[in-house]
């Protein structure tokens, strides 16, 4: 057995890293700390590579601190932590297809991103099986993926999904560019995500360049993602419901949705609020006729929103649907470091703005809703619940707004940071490195979407094909996110 910080005890720590610690280790301690990811002592929060280093993200969950291992890999290869911990092995596939470093001994040399070369499925074994592919293009507007079904007659006995078609190179687009730059493709990584994406960006540059925000700022940022986890989370439970046949709920919920968006652009000038968080702060303050505007969506949305809550629970054709599908079990939420409404219907009570503590969530007061039934219905339940735990938080924000600068002058220097904060979704990373001038040299960006895809695979075997649209809602993965 070893600590998080026996681990880095055992490498050579690096001084210029901010935001958690970084130590260089050697092979010998990378594959001991796969080891205790292995026998849950750690939890993965990210794998990725870059000329002739990967580096992994770790997290003491007992402890709340977190970690980073990097490993010399000018070979070409490391080992594998994916041969003893199965939430490693799409990241190195990736780490694979983007970088060429070879992680040896790993469970599945497949390519992930690289879609020019032949790719088998993973087969399934019983009498009267069926394969069902769906995608990548879809009959609605959404995002592209490919999901492989192996079923015997409706029952699925395998699901196997092959992602990447969203591929965009944000990674490489950054490298070389100027910050200002950086964090506008941060906040574009992922639509629904770009107050989330934002903030982890500009805490990892902040954290890098040693950078105080103005408390103002940091109050704002927090209004933001408030503000973006309820319109995500009223948009997922409508269309949930509209997945089961359940259309009042989703127009209902739609314009729950619509109002928050249009509060934000009365706000904060558009309706995603993107651009606006930027590296030292915000870019736009909140005036009267903003904090008019939110205090009118929360008196309309604390009067209508409860009467949604007792619509959904007393409708049993609709609980009949949700409750006990696509269950997902507490060990493999566990096991996948699953954040966000996905790992919290399933037990796992792991909140960054909570559990990480940073501002100015530590001087807020409020609940991390969890459940343990791990289907449908406790995915809902813990978005309703997040739901009205947002909305207590905007209050708190809007009264206890400090006054003053929302902006602080950022260097052009180097340094490296890392940052994670709380999206709707879950956890988001972002580990960079700045060269001389302020330039990106290094930037990787991890989605929660990387540990919650191959759970919904775990999730729909047992349950019919036609509940596959149902339970895949209730996720609500990014395929943006993931595919970078």
């Amino acid at each position: 057995m070893a600590s998080l910080q026996e681990l880095i005890a055992q490498g050579q720590r690096i001084a210029a890293h901010r935001g958690a610690t970084r130590a260089v280790v050697d092979a010998a301690t990378w594959i001991l700390a796969a080891r205790e990811l292995q026998d849950g002592r750690l939890s993965l929060l990210g794998l990725w590579g870059e000329l002739g280093a990967v580096h992994m993200a770790l997290l003491d969950p007992a402890a709340h601190e977190i970690a980073l291992l990097s490993l010399d890999a000018a070979a070409g290869r490391f080992p594998s932590v994916g041969q003893f911990h199965p939430p490693a092995i799409r990241l190195e596939r990736t780490v694979r297809d983007l970088h060429g470093l070879d992680p040896a001994n790993a469970p599945d040399t497949r390519p992930w991103l690289d879609h020019t070369k032949p790719y088998e499925f993973l087969p399934a074994e019983g009498e009267h099986l069926h394969q069902i592919p769906v995608g990548p293009v879809h009959a609605a507007v959404i995002e592209p993926g490919h999901f492989r079904f192996t079923a015997g007659g409706e029952t699925v006995v395998r699901l196997e999904e092959r992602l990447g078609y969203a591929h965009k190179g944000i990674e490489k687009l950054m490298t070389g560019a100027p910050l200002e730059r950086a964090a506008q493709l941060a906040g574009r990584v992922s639509g629904d995500s770009t107050v989330a994406y934002a903030i982890a960006f500009a805490r990892a540059a902040e954290a890098a360049l040693g950078i105080e925000v103005p408390a103002r700022a940091v109050w704002l940022r927090a209004l933001m993602a408030e503000l973006e986890r309820i319109a995500n989370h009223f948009g997922d439970i409508g269309a949930i419901c509209n997945d089961a046949s359940f259309a009042m709920m989703h127009a209902h919920c739609g314009v729950l949705r619509e109002r928050v968006l249009r509060a934000a652009d009365t706000t904060f000038g558009h309706r995603l609020m993107r651009d606006v968080v930027v590296p030292g702060g915000v870019a736009r303050d909140i005036d009267t006729a903003g904090i008019a505007a939110i205090r009118e969506l929360l008196a309309d949305a604390q009067r209508k929103f409860p009467p949604l809550i007792k619509l959904y629970d007393d409708t049993a054709s609709l609980q009949d649907r949700t409750v006990g599908a696509g269950i997902l079990r507490t060990e493999l939420a566990e096991q996948f470091a699953a954040g966000g409404y996905v790992g919290r219907a399933s037990g796992r009570r792991f909140d960054a703005r909570r559990d990480l503590a940073y501002a100015p969530y530590d001087a807020l007061t409020f609940e991390v809703p969890v459940r343990a039934e791990g289907d449908v219905n406790a995915r809902v339940w813990v978005r309703i619940g997040e739901v009205e735990q947002s909305l207590k938080l905007i209050v708190q924000i809007l009264d206890r707004l400090p006054s003053g600068a929302t902006y602080a002058p950022v260097a052009a220097a180097a340094g490296e940071g890392i940052a994670i904060i709380e999206g709707f979704r879950g956890d988001i990373l972002v580990w960079l490195r700045l060269g001389t001038g302020g330039t990106v040299e290094r930037c990787h960006l991890r989605d929660p979407s990387w540990f919650q895809w191959p759970l919904l695979e775990a999730a729909i075997e047992g349950n019919i094909v036609a509940d596959f649209p149902l339970c895949n809602k209730s996720f609500n993965c990014s395929y943006s996110g993931h595919d970078l």
